[in-house]
């Protein structure tokens, strides 16, 4: 975890990464964090938020996404692997110890620069700011192009940034609640590499995070791999449903989403197999 999580009121220890992650499938950072393969993080970038809910929800899992954002660039996908911050409001008795820790270890003064300094390539920054604006900017131009060459990939932070006109220049992902020209002030950092909140998903270190103009999706890991094969039988699917509908042989309900029709339900069948075979 490095200097900059051990000045923090809490984070997981490589144990408890382990044991609350125990499902992963995966490789392991050194500090126990899930590392999904880079490979399957890019094919992830062919995917659409329906896609990912069509498996989650079934799994399980129905508190993983979260809409309703500022986005600096709608066009572009924001796919890495976790690394989660919690803030909260400043208590001076509890910021104190965590100052006065961070000070003795020779960490940033900065709270929100000692998480950026854990970041490494595919990594995207999630920070729960508890959607602070004024004064809960996570970062400005100077933070967020740091972030934009080593992590490679993005931040979601439920709260806000500064510089807007700076970062908007960056080929970054970035997902906000606002953007306000103050500093971040009168919180203080709670945890890092811990489950947070963000907005109405629960987010854990090491979830594929996975964005497009729609909103954002936490991916547990052990379901990145069934999310991609769903994902490959749906594309199939709108190939070969766009296809007949643009016959215009057809009524939508005679072919979306099943063919009623025996004949071209077989003939689906098939066109699903073959082309699931060249997967």
């Amino acid at each position: 975890m490095s200097f900059a999580a051990q000045a923090q009121v809490f984070t997981f220890t490589r144990d408890q990464m382990v044991k609350y992650t125990a499902q992963n499938p995966f490789e392991r950072f050194e500090n126990g964090r899930p590392k999904v393969p880079d490979a399957l993080l890019e094919k992830m970038k062919g995917l659409s938020v329906e896609e990912v809910w069509a498996v989650l929800p079934n799994a399980g899992y129905r508190s993983q996404y979260e809409g309703n954002w500022q986005i600096l660039h709608p066009e572009k996908k924001l796919v890495g692997r976790a690394v989660t911050a919690q803030f909260m409001p400043l208590r001076p008795d509890i910021g104190d110890v965590a100052e006065a820790d961070a000070k003795a270890r020779n960490a940033s003064s900065s709270p929100n620069q000692r998480v950026i300094d854990l970041l490494q390539p595919g990594d995207v920054l999630v920070v729960d700011l508890f959607g602070k604006v004024e004064d809960g900017t996570m970062v400005g131009d100077n933070l967020a192009y740091y972030i934009s060459q080593v992590a490679k990939s993005g931040l979601v932070v439920d709260g806000a940034i500064r510089d807007l006109e700076g970062i908007f220049q960056f080929d970054m992902a970035a997902y906000f609640r606002g953007a306000h020209p103050s500093a971040i002030r009168n919180v203080m950092l709670t945890g890092v590499n811990v489950p947070v909140r963000i907005g109405n998903a629960t987010v854990m270190p090491g979830d594929v995070v996975f964005g497009d103009r729609e909103g954002i999706y936490f991916i547990p890991p052990q379901l990145v791999q069934k999310v991609l094969d769903k994902a490959d039988e749906t594309h199939i699917h709108d190939d070969w449903t766009k296809k007949m509908l643009g016959t215009g042989k057809y009524k939508s309900s005679e072919i979306y989403g099943t063919p009623k029709d025996p004949k071209l339900k077989k003939e689906y069948d098939d066109y699903l197999k073959e082309h699931l075979g060249k997967k």
